[in-house]
């Protein structure tokens, strides 16, 4: 029980920074929105090479690029990274899909005090 309090307050205080540097700022809360994409595809790639029990080094030698750059998409540092998703997914005998969630409530809510 003690970690679920914890967790709810890590994530109070996650909220309160964000609303403290972006705000109501729509330049800011597209660039926080990008960021949160960036990060989820650098997860997926991570999970993805780890489920095929590759390293890195293995990974780009499929996928016909460097380990350098799957470090960066891991790290979230890769521009122009839809294209390498689908090289990566393509390598691993995986079709990449897109699709759109509603938005947050959270996201929301900045949404009409703007």
């Amino acid at each position: 029980m003690e970690g679920v309090i914890m967790t709810t307050k890590k994530k109070d205080a996650l909220d309160q920074l964000i609303d403290k540097f972006v705000g109501n700022d729509p330049e800011r809360q597209a660039m926080l929105e990008e960021e949160i994409v960036n990060v989820e595809a650098a997860q997926l790639v991570y999970d993805l090479r780890k489920q095929a029990g590759l390293s890195q080094r293995e990974l780009a030698k499929k996928v016909g690029t460097t380990a350098s750059v799957i470090c960066r998409m891991e790290q979230a540092d890769y521009e122009s990274s839809l294209p390498m998703l689908r090289r990566i997914a393509g390598a691993l005998n995986r079709r990449l899909e897109l699709r759109a969630v509603p938005i947050s409530p959270r996201t929301r809510k900045m949404a009409k005090v703007s």
